[in-house]
């Protein structure tokens, strides 16, 4: 398509060219995600969407990093007391103890942290006590 419109055609009528002749040459044959419904089609428009869908895929987050990691040890306890195992708590909260610490040995932008590190053994033994309880 790096030819110019000529002279004295329409719009419409050179892009109804340039379309068939490709879908002729098969250049719309196997395409990926063809015959798949286009995602967010059901949800409400939302006029942000490609800034969104981008975030999401470059992982970036419009909150703080301090917010940000907040969230995390907040997304870490609910999951934690959803594990199936006593190994799963632990790692998941292992893993949210490490960001913390690094954040609390180089505090990140935003606003104050306000966190410390879980205990562990405190957040299991609540856990076991969840799960006789049931």
């Amino acid at each position: 398509m790096t030819e110019r419109k000529p002279a004295g055609v329409s719009f419409e009528t050179w892009v109804d060219r340039q379309i068939r002749e490709a879908e002729e040459r098969g250049a719309f044959t196997d395409l990926p995600g063809a015959g798949k419904p286009l995602p967010g089609l059901d949800g409400p428009y939302d006029p942000m969407w490609w800034i969104k869908a981008k975030m999401e895929r470059e992982g970036l987050s419009a909150l703080p990093p301090s917010l940000t990691l907040r969230k995390a040890a907040e997304d870490a306890r609910q999951d934690a007391s959803r594990a199936r195992s006593e190994a799963e708590v632990r790692r998941i909260l292992t893993e949210v103890n490490e960001r913390i610490r690094e954040a609390l040995a180089r505090p990140p932008e935003g606003p104050p942290l306000n966190l410390e590190p879980f205990d562990i053994d405190a957040i299991v033994a609540e856990w076991h006590a969840g799960r006789t309880g049931r």
